[in-house]
């Protein structure tokens, strides 16, 4: 299974590849999600090391029934060969009501067909008040004319 654009990246392929993974993560489905993954992918996400597409079904699946209304967004900060380094933002509220904004970078490596070999997740949660919010957009998909990181000064 191919999954273009495939490495070596460019400015343009690069920031391909991070609107759609942004775009699958938007979607909160973990089936579609990990097919981006190669079938043994390994990863780290805060403490928590995973290993294989069946791992991340089920992290996934825990994050986002935590996660509630997820909203993200994801920004190129690096890149070189078959690596990308991502920073993001994510807003999501807990069960409970409670507001908060996810910082994090992320370093990606892919294999040849392009899909994800490895991923390296360090992440920050904020507490916000819900009108601290700046991720507006219905569910899904940002909108090509939102405000990325940058313009949004995150």
């Amino acid at each position: 299974m191919s999954r273009p654009p495939l490495p070596p990246f460019t400015s343009e392929t690069a920031a391909q590849k991070a609107r759609m993974a942004e775009d699958a993560w938007n979607s909160c489905d973990p089936e579609k999600v990990s097919l981006a993954y190669t079938p043994d992918s390994v990863w780290r996400n805060r403490g928590e090391f995973l290993a294989g597409r069946e791992a991340i079904v089920a992290f996934l699946t825990r994050k986002w029934a935590k996660e509630l209304d997820y909203r993200l967004i994801k920004e190129v900060w690096a890149y070189e060969g078959d690596r990308i380094a991502v920073r993001f933002a994510y807003e999501w509220h807990d069960d409970s009501g409670n507001w908060f904004r996810s910082y994090g970078n992320e370093n990606w490596e892919f294999d040849d067909a392009g899909l994800m070999a490895r991923r390296i997740a360090s992440i920050n949660d904020r507490p916000i008040a819900e009108g601290e919010r700046k991720f507006h957009w219905p569910l899904g998909r940002r909108p090509d004319d939102h405000p990325s990181l940058s313009d949004l000064d995150l």
